[in-house]
């Protein structure tokens, strides 16, 4: 983008040799007289080491963090008449800088930055950066009639993250980053795809879990699914009866991995058939299905977005996944994300929940709105340029398919060829729900696998993951290079990593 271009050579113009090689306090205080076009700096101010309290979440105070000494920027870069980014930058003293830059993404349609994750970046010594998508909140009301906004959170706001950070990183330390990365997971998942497909000279390593990046379909999906378990004429799907649902589905298939240990290994070969807990004639109870209910269960696993003459559009979701249901498909008054509809695509009227069409209302929104999606699988200048995407996805997921993220994998490595396998790796997590929580090993750190990757070529076959309670570790699991997955050896201590091994197919 010109203006933070700009930035940059202001900076470096301004600071002299030994302005530049100043830290803490001072180099920190002379951020705040950077200006050039119309970017501008509105804060810089140095925080001595200590306790960090990140904003409130509504009722949710989140606890303090100690982190080290840090200058602390905010830049405004307007993107358009109507919009524009205001980026955060973490900036640690130059003796605790490893010399690389993180940029963190967002979750749904908010505001809010990252704050645990820039912490835990600046505590291993990254610049850390967040952006507040262009607009302030977390519904989507920022959106109605400013097309301009939704750009900035669709895709905008991360290419302005990364040229902001770089020129706020350029004048305090005098140099630029030796490497930069992005990661994010749900809607920064769809963030770090988007930077990959858009902007592939931004950074040079990609994280994007749980990626929401086919965002258009999701939000029919959420409709679908709703509808399908809300009958117009008949009683929604209990929410009652989703924990005996999940407790069948697991003794199904947990042990299709060599061990009993409340985790479904891979969902995709679990064969669960909700039939099994159909009712008897004229019987419902807690501890069965109906038919109708049968049907509803899966219609949702094979998937209820559909075209017209019955094919489908989005992957189902995954087996193992119940038990969340009740968050997104079935407690919600209403179908999550309806705004996207009613306010969004269908902002001039006309919009009936009931009636529903997802073909047309798909192609609709596709038309108005092409850039909310990150679903190109070209990734040939990103991959050109040695950028590496490591990608990964809870198994357990119930906001955002799997099946979906392995669809967009496997694109890629159709496009790419063989350079695909040195530039792009996807992680599938067993029992892990939406980016975290769950039974299964869902604590791992994937910007440590990239960063080896990204500086010394170490390509990622596995990386180790923790489940952890209090902040320790019960157990350990390695989570394997897709189409891979773990399986205990059968004989060794099941709570260590070294005892599972990496393999495409199960062996009972």
């Amino acid at each position: 983008m010109k203006t933070t271009r700009l930035i940059i050579v202001a900076a470096i113009t301004a600071l002299s040799a030994s302005v530049q090689a100043q830290t803490g306090q001072a180099a920190c205080e002379r951020l705040r007289s950077l200006h050039s076009g119309s970017s501008r700096i509105l804060s810089a101010e140095y925080c001595a080491a200590g306790e960090f309290r990140a904003p409130a979440m509504g009722s949710f105070n989140p606890p303090p963090i100690m982190l080290p000494a840090r200058c602390s920027v905010r830049v405004f870069t307007p993107t358009s008449s109507d919009s524009g980014v205001i980026s955060e930058i973490w900036l640690p003293d130059a003796a605790g800088w490893n010399g690389k830059l993180l940029g963190t993404g967002n979750g749904g349609y908010s505001s809010a930055l990252s704050y645990r994750q820039m912490a835990e970046a600046l505590q291993r010594g990254f610049a850390v950066g967040g952006s507040d998508t262009g607009h302030e909140g977390d519904g989507l009301a920022f959106g109605t009639g400013h097309p301009e906004k939704i750009r900035d959170w669709a895709y905008r706001s991360t290419h302005v993250l990364a040229e902001d950070a770089k020129a706020v990183i350029a004048a305090f330390y005098g140099k630029a980053p030796a490497h930069s990365y992005f990661a994010g997971c749900s809607t920064g998942g769809q963030q770090a795809l988007s930077e990959a497909q858009r902007y592939p000279q931004d950074f040079d390593g990609i994280v994007a879990g749980d990626p929401g990046n086919d965002r258009i379909l999701l939000n029919a999906d959420f409709v679908e699914s709703w509808l399908l378990t809300h009958p117009a004429n008949g009683p929604s799907f209990p929410a009652s009866k989703l924990a005996m649902l999940s407790k069948a589905v697991l003794a199904a298939c947990d042990k299709q991995d060599g061990l009993a240990d409340g985790i479904i290994g891979d969902p995709g070969k679990c064969s669960f058939d909700p039939h099994s807990l159909l009712c008897k004639a004229s019987e419902d109870t807690a501890s069965c299905l109906t038919d109708s209910e049968v049907s509803i269960i899966q219609a949702l696993y094979d998937g209820p977005l559909r075209t017209a003459d019955g094919k489908r559009m989005f992957p189902g979701w995954p087996r193992g996944s119940e038990a969340e249901w009740g968050s997104y498909l079935i407690s919600p008054a209403k179908p999550v994300r309806l705004e996207f509809w009613s306010d969004w695509v269908f902002a001039e009227g006309g919009f009936d929940l009931r009636t529903f069409n997802a073909p047309v209302a798909v192609a609709k929104a596709r038309a108005k709105f092409p850039y909310v999606e990150a679903i190109d699988p070209d990734l040939r200048a990103f991959q050109r340029r040695g950028g590496k995407l490591l990608l990964y996805h809870g198994w357990a997921d119930a906001v955002v398919p799997p099946e979906d993220t392995i669809g967009y994998y496997e694109r890629v490595k159709q496009l790419l060829g063989r350079e695909a396998a040195v530039s792009v790796r996807l992680f599938m997590v067993p029992g892990m729900e939406h980016c975290a929580g769950g039974p299964g090993a869902t604590t791992f750190d994937a910007v440590g696998a990239l960063d080896q990757w990204v500086t010394g070529n170490v390509i990622p076959v596995s990386i180790t993951a923790a489940h952890e309670s209090d902040g320790k570790p019960l157990f350990e699991r390695p989570l394997c290079a897709y189409p891979k997955s773990a399986q205990w050896d059968g004989k060794s201590d099941p709570a260590k990593a070294s005892s599972f091994r990496c393999m495409e197919d199960f062996t009972q």
